[in-house]
Parts: structure tokens; sequence; C-alpha cells
């Protein structure tokens, strides 16, 4: 039928006690939810929207346009070759490899001048803290933040078996004293990592962690995943606290 909706369809598994959240976001962005299915450590969320059609018209003409560019600019590239002239552009880059080379080094003080971000240093990082782990405060973050290291305060908020392995895990973490009731802040990730991953340091290390228990976390900033709603980190260090 030439009225017929036809829809595309989407899968997302989330980490148990995010489905509200990913179904919020999800639903913003136009997706009506299908089915949930819900597991011992993750649910799986079916969302479904209608396809937007295709605009073909406008794709033809300007497959058409972009043609004829290129004959016109092989017409002219036919005519120009043959004078003889050399542009500034065929010149040998030599001169300026050297000069790339020859660029000094950083040295000592300032490589060590390249702080840990904190809420205390970094005010955005701060109101990161504050904000909802679905904000695109953590998309700005993680894109202008990526590889740099951070430390904060946090909790365990749940921990999970990767895969079929009974020796590593997946953290999701949060700022805060909650652990699993944490309300506030980004969705930290640690993925498919071992407890000596996570480096525990402090005066009294534990045979065991779990959710609720609280940690000085020092990681580096990976992706964030916008429809998780997750921020993925590398653990550097992990204190007892």
């Amino acid at each position: 039928m030439a009225d017929e909706i036809r829809y595309e369809y989407k899968t997302v598994r989330t980490v148990r006690g995010t489905d509200g959240l990913m179904i919020s976001k999800m639903q913003k962005d136009g997706w009506e939810l299908v089915e949930r299915s819900p597991g011992t450590l993750r649910s799986t969320l079916d969302f479904r929207r209608p396809k937007k059609p295709q605009p073909w018209l406008l794709i033809g003409a300007v497959s058409a346009v972009l043609v004829a560019l290129a004959v016109v600019i092989g017409v002219a590239s036919a005519l120009g070759g043959g004078n003889g002239k050399k542009s500034e552009s065929d010149k040998p880059a030599v001169a300026t490899s050297e000069k790339s080379s020859a660029a000094p080094a950083p040295t000592a003080a300032e490589s060590a001048a390249a702080e840990v971000i904190t809420s205390q240093n970094t005010p955005e990082f701060a109101a990161l803290l504050k904000a909802d782990s679905c904000d695109d405060a953590n998309l700005d973050f993680a894109t202008g933040h990526e590889g740099q290291t951070i430390a904060f305060d946090g909790s365990i908020v749940n921990m999970t078996p990767h895969g079929d392995y009974d020796t590593r895990y997946d953290f999701l973490l949060g700022p805060g004293d909650e652990g699993p009731n944490t309300k506030v802040g980004p969705a930290f990730r640690y993925e498919d990592v071992n407890i000596r991953d996570l480096k525990l340091t402090g005066k009294k290390v534990p045979d065991a962690i779990g959710a609720g228990d609280k940690f000085r976390f020092i990681a580096k900033v990976g992706e964030f995943d916008a429809i998780q709603c997750l921020l993925s980190l590398d653990p550097v260090s992990t204190e007892i606290r």
C-alpha cells in the first residue's frame, strides 16, 4: 500500500538500572519502545521509528552537478598542463619538512605542566559531575578531553561479569558515595577489566569489591556512547576511601 508506514528498528542492551534513562533518551530521538526483555544483569530494549523518505530527486540532481563539475575540471587541467610552468604547489616541500622536524621537543617542565583534571581545577568537569548522564555535556567533555586523565571521588553503581568470563567485569561508576542509588552525574564505564586492571591502592586493599564500595578513581577519558548514555574510562589507579 502506498500509505503503509515503514519502520527502522534498533535493539539496545543496557546495564540493569539504566533502562529508564535509555528509554527517555531514545524517545527524544523519535524512537518508540516495542519490547523490553529484562535480564538478571542486563536488559534488552527493542525500538522502532518511521523511516524518513529518501529525497531521490535531490540526490539525482546533486549527482548530475558533480559529474558536470568533474568534466569542467578535467578540461581545465588538460588545457593548463602544457604551458611548461610549475605552480607553487608543484615545488618540492623539502623546506617545510625540514622546519617541521626541527621543532623542539617539549621540556620536562612543559610535560609536567599537564595536570590531572579534577573538579577543583576544571570547572567544566565540576559541572559534568552534576549533569544528567544523557546530557550533551558528556559528549562535549569526551570529545574535548579524550585521552586525558581525570580524578574524582566515586563509588561502584553496578558490577557485572563481562561475557562468559568470571574474572573480567563491566563496572558502572558514579560520582559521590551513593553506589547503586546514584542519581546525579555521568554514568562512567569500565568495560572488560579484571580486578588487577583497577590497580587498587590504599592502606588496606580488600580481598573483594562490589557495588557500593567507594574509591578515588583516576582514569583516562574514552568515548561517550550517546545511545546508552555511558562515558567510557580506562583505569589508571583506584584508591580505597
